[in-house]
């Protein structure tokens, strides 16, 4: 199946396309959801999606910011951005952008799906004619361990992912994503998101304010930087610096 991430911030947009359309059919599912621009680059290393279906208008990076940002890591993710109608000259505008189709909010649930059709057919052509092979990678002089360790130093860059550490170590992302859970028993975004927690708390006990602790550990939007605190702590942000005086 092929893998689809919807992206935007309005929850009620995200609900309807995740139930009125008939995913399955399509050999299509929902693999994550992000309410912004920010986030979403946060998750994708780890949801690793076919297709995004984008908001132009998000906080913090925008539908347009977003998809400079996810296709220049991967240049196979397919973009439909979702526009309303004051902003649709604007998205048309960016031509230059590999976006696969931009659509008018209210969203139609038959022209939704007669555009994924339409991208389905793509993909499948693209499948079947360029089978994904593997390389095979001698990892001895850019271990596990020194990658840790590069994380562990550069977590405060918010640029930082599974892409860009594979391109600097000389591995793909695939084969960097299997290796690093296989000797670590964690995912890469686990791990990342783990360094950044640990100092956030350190951070918080310190009693810096929240919206400073999100950029100081990498991620500059505060509502996603707080929904991870929380999964991570079982703690609000406030609570714990709160209960550390």
């Amino acid at each position: 199946m092929y893998r689809v991430m919807l992206i935007d911030d309005e929850p009620s947009v995200r609900k309807l396309l995740s139930v009125t359309l008939d995913w399955k059919s399509m050999d299509m599912e929902i693999v994550g959801e992000a309410s912004s621009g920010i986030e979403a680059i946060n998750i994708i290393d780890d949801l690793r999606p076919d297709i995004a279906i984008v908001d132009i208008s998000m906080p913090f990076m925008n539908g347009i910011e977003f998809t400079e940002v996810a296709t220049k890591r991967y240049p196979e993710l397919k973009i439909i951005i979702l526009t309303a109608f004051d902003d649709f000259e604007y998205a048309r505008k960016c031509v230059s952008l590999p976006v696969f189709d931009y659509m008018l909010k209210p969203v139609v649930r038959t022209e939704v799906t007669e555009t994924l059709k339409k991208l389905k057919a793509v993909l499948d052509e693209r499948v079947k004619e360029e089978p994904e092979e593997d390389p095979v990678y001698d990892d001895t002089d850019s271990s596990i361990e020194q990658i840790k360790r590069y994380i562990e130093t550069n977590y405060t860059d918010s640029k930082i992912n599974l892409t860009s550490v594979a391109q600097t170590f000389g591995f793909s992302t695939s084969y960097l994503s299997r290796k690093f859970k296989q000797e670590t028993g964690k995912n890469f975004v686990e791990y990342l998101t783990e360094c950044r927690m640990e100092k956030a708390m350190e951070l918080a006990k310190a009693h810096v304010k929240m919206f400073c602790a999100s950029g100081d550990v990498g991620i500059p939007d505060p509502n996603y930087f707080g929904r991870c605190f929380k999964k991570y702590t079982g703690m609000s942000y406030s609570d714990y610096s709160s209960s550390n005086r």
